[in-house]
């Protein structure tokens, strides 16, 4: 995915969940945050940022923050990016090619969920399927290696037991990690933060949820994914 009007920007606080302040061109401007998670690891003063410009008078801020550097790491913390990239990914093949989708639809409830997608299609010998796949944007990283949440998440947890739910009632489901950086180790879940969502995980998986990790390459005015990447040990 593009972003357009992109420009280069200083960050000096986090006001609250929504709004940030950055320096661009000298100038100290109100800013729009696309992440309601803690990332206290990157919101630090004085890190370089990337920003889009709204020309629109209607929106309370101009500017949205798009990345921001963590050394030499550029890490995009936009959270509806992670849908958008995997939505491009899968209608141009370059991740689940040995499935063939018929549908792929945004949004779709389950139970007392309401999943990133449904999918419809074929696999392998022309097995019919129908399935779910969530997705979960993953900003935070250590030594190296991305993790997951960086904040104890319920609606995480729900959507690992439903996917797994649905597994049952005999759909496919997908859990898909979009890591919104690059280069990674692996990915594993943060059981520091949330031992329950690491446990849930396991048990997704034992369930025949297929989990997915992909990294992506980021740059000032792109996100795309880049390749997968091993789920660690946990």
């Amino acid at each position: 995915m593009k972003y357009n009007n992109v420009v280069e920007g200083i960050f000096i606080n986090r006001e609250n969940r929504f709004i940030c302040y950055c320096f661009v061109n000298g100038e100290k401007v109100k800013v729009y945050v696309p992440n309601t998670g803690r990332c206290k690891e990157l919101f630090i003063e004085g890190r370089k940022v990337y920003l889009t410009y709204h020309n629109d008078e209607n929106r309370k801020t101009k500017y949205t923050l798009i990345s921001i550097y963590k050394d030499d790491l550029l890490i995009n913390i936009d959270s509806q990016a992670p849908n958008a990239v995997v939505e491009e990914a899968i209608l141009n093949k370059s991740i689940l090619k040995d499935y063939n989708f018929t549908m792929v639809k945004r949004e779709v409830k389950f139970d007392n969920s309401r999943f990133d997608f449904y999918l419809e299609g074929t696999y392998k010998d022309n097995n019919e399927f129908k399935g779910f796949l969530e997705v979960k944007g993953v900003t935070l990283e250590e030594n190296g290696h991305a993790t997951f949440p960086d904040a104890p998440t319920l609606r995480g947890l729900k959507h690992l037991k439903e996917l797994s739910l649905a597994v049952e009632k005999g759909y496919i489901a997908f859990v898909v990690f979009v890591i919104q950086m690059s280069p990674m180790k692996d990915f594993v879940p943060n059981k520091s933060m949330q031992i329950d969502f690491s446990n849930e995980l396991k048990n997704a998986i034992n369930n025949n949820v297929i989990c997915l990790c992909y990294e992506c390459d980021v740059t000032k005015d792109s996100l795309s994914i880049k390749k997968e990447i091993p789920l660690g040990d946990f």
